[in-house]
């Protein structure tokens, strides 16, 4: 029998939901290095990072966070967020602390129509839709450039700047990246959000970068769109789209937007990647901490286990990402759904679902 492969994972359930849809994605992947008999199997490593860490040290993270995950093979986060920590401090505290400190500039949201689950976008009863936001996610509008000043003036004399800021290096970057990955879809397409109407300088680059570098892929069809005519093409035209590029902010944006016509951002996964290998990747569903119902198990956790499936793809396990992805739409189609995609399901209930269809 050859030897396993072992996996070392940074687990950072974070806040509110975040422990139970991590606790869900890790029962998914346990299951399945149970099931390859020895092929693989994945070694747990927890960090309490988060609000209530917050609350006990004053910082969301370890002063030497990032470095201290480095060398592990992924990181599976959960979320972040709570209302005694102000959001802005909370984000930027570990995220983004995360993802900038690690280098991981490129985000990947698939928009994933499931069975069994009604989406608010009537197009899906006709139409099969899939496409996938490529975000950049290292500079643009969360550079983290600007300041506040003024303060001094009193009341109503503050004044605030915050620069977006866009570079040839990490346009192209994320560009090719969205590119290469329309090359291994079924539609070869890729469509570029911009607001170069307005946005004259940063996005203007941007619509730059974004000529040159469709020049160099003449097999895959290209089209550049405002950023407000793209959100009324998620609606209007979902069927027209494959491979999505798009700064920080608008991918941010609509990436959401993209989760909700499916149904619920409960739904949505992603993955912040270094393509380059350089630093760890970090996979998270894109739902928030939801104070409200956190505890409750009531949370839905297909967003984290579609998250450890792209997990699994960047690892070289791409097979068993596929089962996972199989598993999510045979749960779905069998009935079992938490309550945000009219359900009744628990977190353990559609956890368990999925677990049982790894087979299939």
């Amino acid at each position: 029998m050859s030897e396993t492969r072992r996996f070392r994972i940074a687990s950072i359930p974070g806040d509110g939901v975040g422990p139970e849809v991590v606790a869900a994605g890790r029962q998914v992947l346990d299951a399945l290095a149970t099931a390859s008999h020895g092929a693989f199997a994945f070694e747990w490593t927890e960090f309490p990072w988060g609000c209530g860490f917050h609350a006990r040290t004053g910082r969301m993270i370890d002063e030497d966070g990032p470095e201290r995950v480095r060398d592990f093979d992924a990181l599976y986060f959960g979320a972040v967020g709570w209302p005694t920590v102000p959001d802005h401090v909370s984000l930027w505290g570990l995220r983004l602390r995360l993802c900038q400190g690690l280098d991981q500039w490129a985000n990947v949201r698939p928009v994933t129509f499931l069975p069994g689950i009604t989406a608010p976008l009537r197009a899906a009863d006709t139409a099969p839709l899939d496409w996938v936001v490529v975000r950049e996610n290292s500079e643009g509008e969360y550079g983290g450039f600007g300041g506040r000043n003024f303060a001094g003036r009193g009341p109503g004399g503050e004044v605030a700047v915050q620069s977006s800021v866009f570079t040839e290096v990490g346009c192209e970057r994320i560009m090719r990246f969205a590119f290469d990955l329309a090359r291994t879809r079924d539609r070869r397409k890729v469509s570029s959000v911009t607001k170069s109407n307005a946005q004259q300088y940063g996005m203007v680059l941007w619509d730059e970068v974004f000529a040159r570098v469709a020049a160099d892929y003449p097999d895959v069809e290209t089209e550049s769109v405002l950023v407000d005519a793209m959100a009324a093409k998620f609606v209007l035209r979902p069927q027209d789209l494959s491979v999505v590029v798009a700064s920080n902010l608008h991918a941010d944006i609509l990436s959401d937007l993209g989760s909700a016509l499916s149904g619920s951002l409960g739904l949505a996964a992603s993955a912040n990647l270094n393509p380059e290998r350089r630093t760890p990747s970090m996979f998270e569903p894109v739902h928030g901490s939801a104070p409200d119902i956190a505890g409750q198990g009531v949370c839905n956790p297909v967003g984290a286990i579609g998250s450890a499936a792209l997990m699994l793809d960047h690892l070289g396990l791409a097979a068993e990402g596929d089962r996972v992805r199989r598993a999510i739409a045979a749960a779905c189609a069998a009935g079992v759904r938490t309550r945000d995609v009219g359900g009744t399901a628990s977190t353990k209930d559609v956890t368990a679902a999925v677990v049982d269809h790894l087979g299939g």
